[in-house]
Parts: C-alpha cells; sequence; structure tokens
C-alpha cells in the first residue's frame, strides 16, 4: 500500500486484517449518530435506565464520538461470537437446582480479549497509516456499539434492542477503535424484525414494554447485574434460576438458528458455570468467589450481590431440606442486602411446602 494512501484501499485492508485477528467481521462507521441520541434522551427521560447513572452522566459525549475523543473522524466497529461449542440453555434453565449464567459471562472477561486484539488491529493499520490516532473501547466507555454497530453494516438492533445479524444471529461482542482517518463507511443495516414478537412474549419481567424499548427496572440482567440493592419482591419468582443475567430474549429469537459457534478458547465455559448447582455456588466464600471469578465478568457485582442473587434462585427452587439448611447458614451474614433475600427465599420455600 505504497504511495499516496488509498482510504477506499486501506478500509478493505482492515477488515481482512480484521478477520486474520480473529474477529467475525469488521465494519467501519461514521460519527452522526443523531437519531441515536434522539432515543437515549427518550429513554433516559422515561427513567428506564433505572439506578444506572452513568448513562447519563457523559452528557452527549456518548452519542458525539468527536466529543469523547477530539479529532475522531470514523469509526471501526468489530464483533466476536461467543457462543459456547455446548450450549446448555434450556437442561440448566429447566432445572430449579441449577444456576443459569447468562452465556457471555461463563469464560474469560471479554474487555480485555477484544480489547487486545483492537490494538494489535490498530498497530497494523499504523504501519501503513502514520501518524495515525486511535482510542479502543469494548462497553468501557460512553461510546454507543450497537447504534454504530449497525451504521457500520454488522447488523440491525433487534426489538429487543440486541443487535442481530443475519447470518450470525446475536451472540456476539462488539469492540470499536475511534480512529481520525477519514475512512469510507459501509451502508447501514436494515431491520428484518418483521412481525414478530417472541422476545417480547418470552420475556420473564416483560421488560421489553414496546418493541424496540427496554425498561432496564425490569430486566433480569439489569436486576442481577446493574442493580447494588434490593432486588423488588414482585421480580423475584419471576427470575427464576437466572443468577446473572438472562438470555431468554436470544434463546427465543428465531435468527439465532444462525448463530456461529466461538473460536475462541477465552469463552469457553469456566468452572463448570454453565451448569454449575445453586447449592454449590451458595456455598462459596468470599476467598472462592474472588478466586473462581478470577478475569470473569461476574466479578463486578461483588461477591454480596452474588450471594443475594443465589438467595433467590434458591428461593425459587425446591423446599428440599438441603436447600433450607444452606440458606439458615446465611441468616447470620454480616451483609443485611443477604440477610434480606436469604429470608425471602425461606419464606417462599414454606409457602410451597404447605
Amino acid at each position: 500500500m505504497g504511495g499516496e494512501l488509498d482510504l477506499f484501499e486501506l478500509a478493505s485492508a482492515i477488515k481482512v486484517w480484521g478477520r486474520e485477528l480473529g474477529f467475525a467481521e469488521v465494519g467501519i462507521a461514521d460519527v452522526d449518530l443523531r437519531e441515536a441520541e434522539e432515543r437515549l434522551a427518550r429513554w433516559l427521560a422515561k427513567g428506564y435506565h433505572g439506578e444506572m447513572a452513568y448513562m447519563a452522566r457523559h452528557g452527549l459525549k456518548r452519542s458525539r464520538p468527536d466529543l469523547l475523543v477530539p479529532g475522531t473522524r470514523s469509526i471501526i466497529v468489530v464483533r466476536m461470537d461467543y457462543l459456547p461449542h455446548e450450549p446448555r440453555f434450556l437442561t440448566v434453565m429447566r432445572n430449579p437446582l441449577k444456576a443459569f449464567v447468562s452465556r457471555y459471562a461463563v469464560g474469560r472477561d471479554y474487555h480485555k480479549v477484544i480489547r487486545k486484539r483492537l490494538k494489535l488491529l490498530a498497530e497494523k493499520i499504523n504501519d501503513v497509516a502514520k501518524p495515525f490516532n486511535y482510542r479502543a473501547f469494548t462497553d468501557s466507555a460512553p461510546v454507543m456499539e450497537k447504534p454504530l454497530a449497525e451504521k457500520a453494516g454488522l447488523g440491525w438492533i433487534g426489538k429487543h434492542t440486541n443487535l442481530i445479524n443475519r447470518q450470525a444471529g446475536s451472540w456476539f461482542f462488539l469492540g470499536v477503535l475511534f480512529t481520525d482517518l477519514p475512512l469510507p463507511p459501509d451502508k447501514k443495516a436494515s431491520g428484518h424484525c418483521g412481525s414478530c414478537r417472541a422476545c417480547l412474549d418470552i420475556c420473564p419481567t416483560q421488560a421489553i414494554v414496546a418493541p424496540y424499548k427496554l425498561d432496564a427496572r425490569r430486566c433480569i440482567s439489569y436486576l442481577t447485574i446493574e442493580l447494588r440493592g434490593s432486588i423488588p419482591e414482585e421480580f423475584r419468582p419471576l427470575i427464576g434460576n437466572r443468577v446473572y443475567g438472562c438470555d431468554d430474549c436470544q434463546i427465543i429469537c428465531p435468527w439465532n438458528k444462525f448463530a456461529r459457534h466461538t473460536l475462541e478458547k477465552d469463552f469457553a465455559p469456566r468452572h463448570d458455570l454453565d451448569r454449575a448447582d445453586l447449592l454449590t455456588l451458595f456455598s462459596w466464600d468470599e476467598s472462592t468467589f474472588l478466586e473462581k471469578t478470577a478475569g470473569s465478568p461476574i466479578r463486578r457485582i461483588g461477591y454480596e450481590c452474588w450471594l443475594r442473587n443465589l438467595a433467590v434462585g434458591l428461593g425459587n427452587a425446591l423446599p428440599h431440606p438441603d436447600i433450607i439448611n444452606a440458606l439458615k447458614t446465611r441468616l447470620n451474614h454480616p451483609s443485611e442486602l443477604v440477610r434480606e433475600h436469604v429470608q425471602w427465599a425461606l419464606d417462599n420455600l414454606a409457602i410451597k411446602n404447605q
């Protein structure tokens, strides 16, 4: 790629380099996010973000990339598949003694994996496009990754608000490179949800309040991951055995019949988190929790919320003596949050046992 830099040729090369680095697909977006900015403002105005104050904290930096990283002229967007080869969705979800962990979290933390690859991609670009300035992000800054991915042609935002790709479903992570290169953008992806409303109907807590509108305050992923306080009692029975996140809307999505299994060893299940027993996880002390979740996105919720979630799962299980005895061992836990949810679980099991 000698002589004067051909930006179209560079854009093509970037996509080849990205695939060589293990990304399933690479696209390029411009920085115009006015439509997404308006949607976000309406969403925030309704309070759908709940306690996720960070969604409003950065003002327009989230929707105006050049405010977040001055000089940004185009954005390279990548996706990486994460679905394990033997997903045990339904067998685990239908077993009240098992703990369901969202598929994205059963392996190593995707942030580090993708960010490392993005930096390698940037180095390749830098070899032919000096001076080249960039910033790599993976769900780690006020960045509108899904609208950018839609603009980059990697898929459309479905009625459940996840990104869907016609050839690969929705089981993938996203990452972005903000660049100061005026790269030619790809064509925005068109939507293909049609009249389907499977995700709306399957949602256990009816968090998808309308097509393309998610009330995070009702979402099990929010309740078990983002929320740091008490889970509202109205939602606890609906959570079932989902102790970290919820994949129902993706499991039911007909486009995921095209989902591709990951080739990344880092995303393979660790410590049997794709099929662990609720009682086993509930028996972990804090040091075991920290050891088992090292390098995992699960660690971010902390041990206290981990026990809170497991207590709810056990309260939705069966009134078996082993479960009741395990819960009683936590009745004097130092955390009021844990004690509250443990007591709820015992009360719920007592009702079932009547």
